[in-house]
């Protein structure tokens, strides 16, 4: 196509717009078959994540809580979607800039998806093949975007038609023209070489032809783009998961006492669905791990390397028990707590197998997209029923939260111990490797700190005077919660009302009674721990090693 400024700067903004979604949609359709994490969008956000400071990954996970990674996906998004516009607007005038733009973009996507751990040339397939298709796309749409004219029908009334390649006539040549006659109007001169590019390359912008080819584009991208994500592999993973048979646990859980949950309406369950349980990672895909093909490696600092698969680990004797995780990313008050009935093998057996060197005190283990964290020795040998966890709740693993593995080892933050996906631990020590989180600001290790939060009632509600339930719970996993103290006004601390838990492994419910006088109340909650370790009240950000401080509200009472 031939130099064109007859297409609006909006036209080609759309056009750019709808080619870049035809890349992407391309993209995500190849990466079905390659494999999710090639896509480049997540590439491109996987290197963000890795690059993002621990203070700013903190502040998107206080503002956005689970919805960080929706929030990062979707500002990637609009930054591609903006690029891709001014691309379109540059490539109306030369069709080259948008070639140029679009190759750009794609050298950006493969350095993101070739500098992954385990990368091979074969990933690079669906950011090239987005790219090509890409840059075909916008270069049609603009070609659909114009129109020849013929020159004759554009050219000035009285204008003769001439081809292009003949030179006008010098001056000195042209007749000489006669004076007009008194009455009779001379026609206005035409500029000859305006009437040569007429009729050289005379084009005119097609919005109809514009707007269908765009619909056509958007059909494409779209359709694309769901099949790519149909061929990810989730729903052969989730037929998996549903079809699994749990074998019945060798050691069952302790029978959860019956006054576990204070029914108190709005105090959080004791148990928390799978469906509510909070899920903090760095996975913006959610790996895809075939049950079938899945395998554990034990390695490094051990007398025999072990390798298990997915149908050996069931046959090991499985352990139940209820453990309350909590994320060191959680405020004060935070809500990045849960609990659940987890079903697994104990991470000592397996290592017992492997036969730990009495050098180790490290584990650092990798999720299946490559996540690590280093998990103390110490913690998982000492007794604590620190698990390979299989099931969740009574089933199988959801595929957010780490199936068909994941570890789950109580008294530690996720971070350090929580790895969901897990497929490899290597036995080491913490003076010779680092995990993820560490060298970005985070502790290396992370023994979780004695918390206490109110539920009910909520900051900033409205209360009737008299009297009122202030109701929560509190946590202190491996320790347990020995008493929980409630003030209002910053008077005397009260004792709270504490339910009874199966173990020292689980939050603890707790409630007061209190008469509230009209006018605005602060109330204030602090827990102490079976060790006698009660809350500071000095309050401290999550990083490096989890948040302190009182947990604290005001109500209005009238």
């Amino acid at each position: 196509m031939q130099r064109n400024e007859m297409v609006p700067a909006w036209a080609g903004a759309l056009a750019g717009l709808v080619a870049g979604g035809v890349a992407l949609g391309v993209a995500q359709l190849v990466a079905g078959l390659v494999g999710p994490e090639t896509f480049p969008v997540v590439a491109v956000g996987d290197v963000t994540v890795d690059l993002t400071p621990a203070p700013v990954k903190d502040f998107a996970i206080t503002t956005f809580g689970e919805n960080d990674k929706t929030v990062l996906v979707g500002g990637v998004l609009v930054v591609l979607a903006l690029i891709a516009a001014l691309i379109g607007v540059l490539a109306r005038r030369r069709p080259a800039y948008g070639v140029a733009g679009l190759a750009a973009f794609g050298v950006v996507g493969l350095l993101a998806v070739l500098t992954r751990p385990d990368a091979g040339m074969l990933d690079a397939l669906p950011t090239v093949a987005g790219v090509a298709v890409g840059a075909w796309a916008l270069l049609w749409l603009l070609r659909r975007a114009t129109v020849s004219t013929p020159a004759a029908a554009a050219a000035p009334a009285g204008t003769a038609e001439r081809p292009s390649q003949v030179e006008p006539p010098a001056e000195a040549e042209r007749p000489a023209e006669a004076e007009p006659r008194a009455g009779v109007e001379r026609p206005a001169e035409v500029e000859w070489p305006a009437v040569m590019r007429a009729g050289a390359d005379l084009r005119a912008f097609d919005r109809r032809r514009l707007l269908t080819g765009v619909a056509g584009g958007v059909v494409v991208a779209g359709a694309a783009a769901v099949i790519g994500r149909q061929l990810g592999g989730r729903q052969a993973v989730d037929a998996a998961r549903v079809s699994l048979a749990l074998p019945k646990p060798a050691t069952p859980a302790k029978p959860v006492p019956a006054g576990a949950d204070l029914r108190i309406n709005g105090i959080t369950p004791f148990f928390t669905k799978n469906q509510d349980f909070y899920r903090v990672d760095t996975a913006l895909v959610v790996p895809q791990v075939d049950p079938n093909e899945w395998k554990l490696r034990i390695h490094g600092l051990v007398d025999r390397p072990v390798e298990l698969t997915y149908a050996d680990l069931l046959k090991m004797p499985l352990t139940e028990a209820d453990i309350t995780l909590t994320c060191v990313s959680n405020e004060v008050g935070g809500e990045l707590a849960g609990n659940a009935r987890w079903l697994g093998v104990r991470m000592s057996e397996v290592l017992r197998r492997a036969g730990l060197r009495s050098d180790a005190d490290m584990l650092l283990s990798t999720s299946a997209d490559g996540f690590t964290c280093g998990t103390p020795v110490d913690v998982v040998m000492d007794g604590r029923e620190a698990l390979y966890a299989i099931a969740m709740n009574g089933e199988a693993l959801p595929v957010d939260h780490g199936f068909p593995v994941r570890q789950v080892v109580p008294g530690l933050y996720g971070y350090v111990s929580a790895t969901k996906w897990v497929v490899d631990v290597k036995v080491t020590r913490f003076d010779r490797d680092e995990a993820y989180w560490t060298p970005r600001g985070w502790a290396a290790k992370g023994p979780i700190k004695t918390q206490s939060r109110i539920d009910v009632p909520k900051s900033g509600d409205s209360l009737k005077a008299g009297r009122a339930t202030i109701a929560g719970v509190a946590w202190a996993q491996h320790t347990g919660v020995d008493a929980v103290e409630v003030r209002v006004d910053r008077e005397q601390w009260r004792q709270a009302k504490l339910a009874e838990v199966p173990g020292p492994d689980t939050w603890r419910q707790w409630s007061i009674d209190w008469d509230l006088t009209p006018g605005e109340h602060t109330i204030q909650v602090r827990a102490t721990d079976a060790a006698g370790r009660t809350q500071v009240e000095q309050e401290a950000p999550p990083a490096p090693d989890g948040a302190t401080g009182w947990h604290t509200i005001t109500v209005k009472v009238a």
